[in-house]
């Protein structure tokens, strides 16, 4: 809030005292809190451990509404919520409708949110690392994910400190190539905020469509795709330790998917538009934005033809990698998923035979495969009751179907009337407060919060 505070104040912002009177507010509640259990000792369980990644998320939301709600950007708590949590979820789904009104000061918070919440996850690696293990977060030493990566180092904390220095010079990078493209240097500052951490807030109204040359986006779309890749094969690339790289499978598949379904796309774009290069350029970035749940838009995708509506709306359900800051299922549940259907057929035919799932010439427990069963089979779970809600709301059935995705997978832009070029503002109280769970439902993996509401989960 204070470096806001400094931005505001260096472009001669309406909004510095706003950034410090919040600040100010936070630091104090902070100390009243704390000082009195300052001496305690700090024993955490499994309980806890949840009851802590969730507090902690809500709590950032709720107090990163007060420089909206105290520098007038925007009026309502409900709105002023909804543009916090869809920061810190990176998300990126926005309730302002004109956002080059705001000011360099609120402009900077949007994005520094986003990069916060990208980052949350290793952030909290540091502080409960007791109960990481137990908590169902996107981390690549996370069990419930399948994910069976190599350590970077043998210190969980000191691997999230390696972590967080490469995700900051990833932003420093695109910062330093999207100045050179031609943007102004606050442009790309923010910008490098929201794309690393897949969030999608923008400085100017209509996502990318104002800011994109050739060259713009070609190094967002390139930035894109490092974001939605697990952390730790991008400190090995560095290291450049290539088998590491190579040997991992869930990195090759998202690779795969990626420059396939951009194909795909490139080629429909142009057999419509006979246009080579701007057909290659906005089918790559479309593609990328989707299966990575950045958000970022050039062009009104859901206006395309219905084939590459559909092949967009089927990506917003796969995320990037485990250990990214992507949303979605991720590519490591669809991989074990998808082995785990083929080896079932075998089961059947050799019914006293052990089958097991492999990834990356390991062995996956038995007991990780069905957690992963779970996991998807209560995504769509959510997403079809979602759906049934938003139509409620009087939403026609694209728009609900797409949203819920959108939503529950922190893309953003869904399609129909909540798609690409439109914003939430219109939507009821009631579905800004939904959409807000669905958010947090999402980044957090759904199981750290469901468990809440779970009778087993007080007894004992």
């Amino acid at each position: 809030m204070f470096l806001s505070a400094l931005i505001s104040y260096i472009y001669q912002g309406p909004d510095t005292k706003a950034f410090i009177y919040s600040g100010l507010i936070t630091i104090i509640t902070g100390i009243i809190v704390f000082s009195p259990v300052r001496n305690e000792d700090k024993l955490f369980g499994k309980k806890e451990g949840y009851l802590i990644v969730t507090g902690i998320w809500v709590l950032f939301a709720l107090f990163a509404t007060l420089p909206f709600l105290f520098s007038g950007s925007i009026k309502s708590f409900t709105d002023a919520f909804f543009e916090s949590i869809s920061g810190f979820t990176t998300t990126g789904a926005t309730v302002i409708p004109d956002i080059e009104k705001l000011s360099n000061g609120i402009l900077f918070w949007r994005s520094l949110i986003q990069w916060v919440g990208g980052i949350g996850v290793i952030l909290l690696s540091l502080s409960v690392l007791p109960v990481m293990k137990a908590i169902n977060i996107q981390i690549s030493t996370n069990e419930f994910t399948g994910q069976q990566s190599d350590k970077i180092h043998p210190k969980i904390k000191s691997a999230g400190k390696r972590l967080i220095t490469i995700y900051f010079l990833l932003t420093l990078a695109e910062a330093i190539m999207l100045i050179a493209g031609g943007m102004p240097v606050f442009d790309a500052v923010c910008n490098s905020f929201t794309t690393l951490s897949t969030g999608g807030f923008t400085t100017h109204n209509n996502s990318f469509a104002a800011l994109s040359s050739p060259y713009i986006k070609v190094v967002v779309t390139f930035f894109m795709f490092i974001a939605g890749t697990n952390m730790t094969i991008i400190y090995f690339a560095l290291k450049r330790n290539i088998s590491k790289i190579s040997s991992n499978n869930e990195f090759l598949y998202y690779v795969i998917l990626c420059l396939v379904f951009s194909g795909l796309a490139s080629a429909v774009l142009f057999k419509h538009t006979g246009d080579v290069k701007n057909s290659i350029l906005n089918g790559t970035f479309h593609v990328i934005s989707i299966i990575t749940t950045t958000g970022f838009y050039t062009d009104n995708f859901s206006l395309w033809s219905n084939f590459l509506v559909l092949v967009l709306f089927i990506l917003m359900f796969t995320g990037g990698t485990a250990g990214s800051t992507s949303g979605g299922i991720k590519m490591v549940r669809l991989m074990i998923m998808t082995k785990n259907n083929r080896l079932e057929l075998r089961r059947l035919l050799h019914p006293n035979a052990f089958i097991p799932v492999r990834l990356d010439h390991k062995t996956i427990p038995q007991s990780i495969v069905y957690n992963v069963l779970v996991f998807v089979t209560l995504y769509f779970l959510i997403i079809i009751v979602s759906t049934l809600i938003i139509s409620f709301m009087g939403y026609d059935i694209v728009t609900s179907f797409s949203t819920s995705a959108a939503m529950l997978g922190n893309i953003g832009p869904g399609l129909g009337k909540l798609g690409p070029f439109s914003d939430y503002s219109a939507v009821p109280v009631f579905g800004k407060w939904f959409f807000s769970l669905l958010m947090l439902l999402g980044r957090l993996e759904m199981i750290s919060i469901l468990i809440l509401f779970s009778k087993s989960f007080y007894k004992g």
